[in-house]
């Protein structure tokens, strides 16, 4: 059977809450038959997201809220 587990991705300073958060993601690891098949990456998630989406103002793609805005992505 499939384990699916959440990870954490990154760490960082987040502008919009004001505090660090945790960048996480649900890891599909296969079952043990299966032992070749790579894990997958199924979902995304911020520890933070429901505080940020309480907030007045529209959330980032970590929250789950604005699909077009990353602002931890490595720019460069």
């Amino acid at each position: 059977m499939a384990i699916r587990v959440w990870e954490t991705y990154k760490t960082r300073f987040c502008q919009h809450i004001g505090c660090d958060v945790r960048l996480e993601a649900e890891v599909v690891y296969p079952a043990e038959w299966l032992p070749e098949t790579p894990p997958r990456i199924v979902a995304h998630r911020c520890s933070h997201g429901i505080f940020c989406n309480a907030l007045d103002r529209v959330g980032c793609f970590w929250s789950g809220t604005n699909p077009l805005v990353d602002p931890f992505a490595e720019h460069g």
